[in-house]
Formats: structure tokens, sequence, C-alpha cells
């Protein structure tokens, strides 16, 4: 336990809680992470969000207030949305962005409900393929209040296939189509979703949670000019603290608004949007397009040192800041819940995840799912990923296994 970790936390008079923090601290500090949905936010994201803006009660939006007292607030928020609007140069005379959703679930529950009517169709991607469960799976609440329409990804290359996507859509003629995923490694072609959507009348909703840094960074490409709206968390590689963001077309916010609040949420947690108003700022900066870079290269180095090794990667690499690896096939015997508990024993820290057309159970998969957003904040280069996967084929020992 460092010295510094007592002062910071004195103020703490729950002497447990404290010893906890600083256990957590530890514990991240002594570990390889290489979750895809986890970053080091800086110390002003702490600041923030342990702030005394924890105490204001802010409902209802900018100068809409159900409360008095918020005329600091109102700043606060404006600022965030218009830093949200420069970081992906949108005009405001055409998008708008809410900043008050709680995290990337609300937020895309609100955009459905605000758009589509209950039991209507989502087109989303199925969750084995690498969607996620608030694209309509049958798991989720929004998968009970509509109809998800799934599509996959082509058998043989894991990617997806925008003909068959097309075909689907002019058969079922969804409300809504979601371009958006949690383990899909490969670049998206927006221009592509947004020809499908145009082809059976549906709106177009991006959810880039996972690629939000990447883009702002300019390392993937851009989906504003195509959808309708676009949903994402900020704590993934945009190195926020955890939030979410909803950009809309200007004809579409009224009623986006309105199902966040009051449809959806009370108050918004003011200490938060500060905190993202903070990381949005460090995001739009030379630094930061420099860490988006490094980020898809040294996924890239992993994903290869990786095949070199033996390992299969789905889709047979990455364009983005993760990637899948098949543990199970090839003869290598080892599911996705073993891999990640010997990588944790030995400080590394994944994942275990569905591959495409999976056999196995979702509780314990075929795959491991690594992502480089993390170890990249704190310095890692190409160098480094060598050796993690040096360390990961040596501790999972898949040559005697074959």
């Amino acid at each position: 336990m460092e010295k510094n970790d007592y002062t910071i936390y004195t103020n703490l008079v729950d002497k447990e809680i404290s010893k906890l923090i600083v256990e957590e601290k530890k514990r991240q500090k002594s570990v390889v992470n290489l979750i895809a949905s986890e970053n080091y936010v800086s110390g002003g994201v702490l600041s923030a969000l342990g702030s005394e803006l924890v105490n204001k009660y802010a409902e209802g939006y900018s100068s809409k207030r159900y409360y008095g007292g918020n005329e600091v607030i109102d700043k606060i928020e404006n600022l965030c949305k218009e830093r949200a609007l420069d970081l992906f140069k949108l005009s405001p005379k055409r998008w708008s962005v809410n900043v008050q959703a709680y995290s990337g679930s609300p937020a895309n529950f609100a955009v459905y409900s605000a758009l589509i009517p209950q039991g209507g169709k989502i087109m989303g991607m199925e969750l084995s393929s690498g969607g996620h469960l608030t694209h309509g799976h049958k798991a989720s609440f929004t998968g009970k209040f509509w109809k998800q329409i799934p599509y996959g990804v082509d058998k043989k290359t894991e990617k997806i296939d925008y003909d068959e996507l097309l075909k689907i859509a002019k058969k079922e003629k969804p409300d809504i189509i979601v371009c958006g995923f949690t383990a899909y490694s490969q670049k998206i072609d927006f221009k592509k979703f947004r020809e499908i959507a145009n082809s059976c009348g549906a709106y177009l909703m991006v959810d880039m949670s996972h690629i939000a840094g990447l883009v702002a960074g300019g390392v993937h490409p851009s989906p504003f000019k195509y959808a309708d709206v676009v949903t994402t968390t900020t704590h993934k590689t945009l190195r926020g603290p955890r939030s979410a963001l909803i950009f809309s077309r200007g004809e579409l916010s009224g009623k986006i608004d309105k199902a966040i609040f009051p449809g959806l949420q009370g108050g918004p947690h003011m200490n938060q949007i500060a905190a993202v108003a903070v990381s949005l700022k460090e995001a739009d900066s030379p630094a930061f397009k420099k860490y988006t870079k490094q980020v898809v290269k040294n996924a890239k180095t992993l994903a290869d040192e990786l095949k070199k090794r033996g390992f299969r990667i789905i889709s047979g690499g990455t364009d983005n800041h993760l990637l899948l690896v098949d543990v199970w096939g090839g003869g290598k015997g080892i599911s996705g819940a073993e891999a990640s508990d010997r990588l944790e024993k030995e400080g590394i820290i994944v994942n275990k995840n569905t591959i495409p057309f999976d056999t196995r159970s979702p509780f314990d998969p075929s795959g491991i799912r690594l992502g480089t957003a993390a170890e990249t904040t704190r310095g890692a280069k190409e160098k480094k990923m060598k050796e993690i996967a040096e360390k990961i084929a040596r501790i999972l020992n898949l040559d005697k296994r074959r």
C-alpha cells in the first residue's frame, strides 16, 4: 500500500471502504488489463467525479429546471454539450446531443422508446456474433418491449455480409437498424448501413460505444455523415467516466430528450457530466490522437503475435482496439472461462467471450476478448504487446495441447 494512498482517502470516515478502495487501486496497478471496455481516467476526471457537484439536484434541462440554484449547473451542462459537438466536428444547427444518460444501456433504451412503437422491430447484431444485449436481445428489456431482427456475420470470413443484411432488411422492414458491436474487430462501412436503412425506410442508429475514441482520434471512419442517431458510452476508448452521450439529428432531439427526462430518468448526475466534459476536452488534443493511433497499432501487434503462436484470431485480425481469440478450436481444448481464469491467476485480465457460431455456452464459451486501450493509456507500445502475447501463450500452454 502506497503512503500517499492514506493521504488521499483520509477524509473517508468509513475505514473499511477506504481500505477497499486502496486495495482495488493496488489491484489495478498490479495487473495487465486487457478488458476491451475498460480504461484509466485522468486525475481531472476523478476530481470532477468527486466534487461538490454531487450535491446538486438538477432535474430538467438547461434553463428549464424544476429546482432553483442551477445557474452554474446550466453552464456545466451546456459546456459539456458544446465540447461533445466540437470533438466530433458537428454543427449545432444540424445535430443535438443529450449528455444526461446515466450509462449506455438506458441511452439505447431511450432512443428506441422515442423513435419506434412498442412491439416494433429492432434490427441488431446477434449476441454471439458480437452484438450487445441492448440491441434487442431477448435477455434485455429491449427484447421484451421490441422484437429483435437479428443479423450476424459470414460463416467463412466472420465479417459482416452487407448483401445479406440488405436481404434481411428488405424482408423484415425493421423500424430501426442498429449498427454497433461489443466484440467486432473490423472497420464498419457506415455508408452501406445507410443504404440498407434507406432500402426499408428505417432509422439508422450507430452505437459507437467501443470505437468512440478511435473516431474522435481519426483512426476509424465517422458515422455522423450517415446516421440519424449515434449513441456512445464514454468510458471505453474515449477514456472518460461511466456515462453516455446521445447525438441526434435536430428534428429527433426533442423526442429523445423527453425519453431521457421525464421518461426514463430523474435528475442528472452533474458530477458525472462535468467529468465527461473534462474527458471530451482531453480527447480534443494532438496527444489523444497520438494515443488512439497507438491503441490500434498495439491491437494489431497483439493479434499478429498471438497468431504466430498458434492462436486463431476471429475474422483474421483487427482494425480497431479489440480482438477475439478462439481458444477452444483447432484441438486446443481450453474454454474461454478456463483461459480467463488461468490468465487472471497470472496477472492478465481478459474476459471470456462467445465467438461467431459458437457451440459452447455463453457462460463458458470458446473465446476470449482482448483490448489494448487501457494498457496503451499506461504507455504500452508494440514491444510490450509482444511480451504479453508470449506470456499468454506460455500460460495457456498451447504447445502441449496440440
